[in-house]
C-alpha cells in the first residue's frame, strides 16, 4: 500500500501530492480572486505543502499565498526558492547565487510570507559563476540562525547533489520529472538510497502520442482521467516523490488530489513502465 505521508528532513511530515502554485495569477482582477481561491480549496482539501518561488512573479506569487492563506493552519508547509535574479539594463532573470543576493532574497521571502522562519528552502538553480560552497554555505549560515528550517536544491546532477551533501545537510530535490521525462532517474534513485524527499515539477507532462494513448487507454479501463494516471504512477513509483501539479482551476485541483485514491494493477504499472521515457 502506497503511503500518502513524508517526513522532509526525517522530521517535517506533509501529504506526498502537494500543490505547485507556479501558475496562478497574482495582478489585480479576476484571475486574482480565483488564485485566491484555488489556494484557500488546496488546503481545504488537505494539502499541506505548496510550492513557490522569488522567480514566480518577483515576490508576487508568495504575496499571494500569503494573502490567501495567513495565519498558516498549523502543519502547512510553504516553500521557496531562491537564487535567481532580475540585473543588467534590460532586467531580465538569470542565476544569482551570490551569498549577499542569496541572504537578500531569504530575507525578502520572510517579510512576504509573513514568517519568521522558511521551513524548506529550496535554491533554485546552481550559479555556474558561484563556488558551490559559498551558495549552500550561505544558506546553512540561515538555518544556523534560525530562519531556514531545512535546505532543498533544484535541477541538480547526481554529482552535484553528492557535492552539495559533503558541505550541508540536503533534504530536498526538485527536479524535472515524469512518467515520460525521465532523465533523472538517476537524481531519484540517489534521493531514494538517502531518504531525500524529490518534488518533480511539471509531473504531468505529456510525451509522443503513441504514449499518450496508452495513458489514456489506461485511465479508461479504471474509470480515471489520464493526469490521475500519472499522478498515480509517480506516487508508486518511488516512496520518496512529492509531485507538486499546478492548476489555476478548482475542478483540476479536485481531480489532482483524488489521484491519491487510485490504485494502478501491478499489470498496468508494468504498461506504464515500458512507455518511452524522454521528454
Amino acid at each position: 500500500m502506497t503511503s500518502n505521508a513524508f517526513r522532509i528532513g526525517g522530521d517535517l511530515s506533509v501529504r506526498r501530492l502537494g500543490f505547485g502554485a507556479m501558475r496562478l495569477p497574482t495582478e489585480p482582477g479576476p484571475g486574482r480572486a480565483s488564485s485566491l481561491a484555488v489556494a484557500r480549496r488546496a488546503v481545504e482539501l488537505g494539502v499541506t505543502l505548496i510550492d513557490t518561488a522569488y522567480l514566480y512573479g518577483g515576490g508576487a506569487n508568495e504575496e499571494l499565498l500569503a494573502e490567501a492563506l495567513h495565519p498558516y493552519p498549523d502543519g502547512l508547509v510553504i516553500t521557496t526558492k531562491v537564487g535567481v535574479a532580475r540585473s543588467g539594463p534590460s532586467g531580465e532573470w538569470r542565476l544569482d547565487g551570490r551569498p549577499s543576493v542569496l541572504r537578500d532574497q531569504v530575507e525578502e521571502a520572510l517579510r512576504r510570507l509573513r514568517v519568521e522562519r522558511i521551513e524548506l528552502l529550496q535554491l533554485h538553480r546552481i550559479d555556474p559563476e558561484t563556488p558551490l560552497a559559498d551558495q549552500v554555505g550561505t544558506l546553512r549560515d540561515l538555518r544556523t540562525e534560525g530562519k531556514i528550517g531545512r535546505i532543498g536544491l533544484s535541477e541538480v546532477t547526481v554529482a552535484e547533489l553528492e557535492e552539495a551533501r559533503g558541505i550541508v545537510d540536503i533534504a530536498s530535490v526538485q527536479n524535472r520529472y515524469s512518467l515520460l521525462d525521465r532523465e533523472y532517474e538517476p537524481v531519484l534513485a540517489a534521493c531514494e538510497a538517502a531518504g531525500i524527499a524529490f518534488l518533480p515539477w511539471r509531473p504531468v507532462a505529456w510525451g509522443k502520442s503513441g504514449a499518450t494513448a496508452e495513458i489514456a487507454a489506461v485511465a479508461a479501463e479504471l474509470g480515471a482521467t489520464p493526469t490521475q494516471v500519472v499522478l498515480a504512477w509517480l506516487l508508486g513509483h518511488s516512496p520518496v516523490v512529492l509531485p507538486i501539479p499546478g492548476t489555476t482551476r478548482i475542478d483540476h485541483l479536485e481531480e489532482n488530489l483524488a489521484a491519491e485514491r487510485l490504485q494502478l494493477s501491478p499489470a498496468h504499472r508494468d504498461r506504464l513502465d515500458r512507455l518511452p521515457a524522454s521528454a
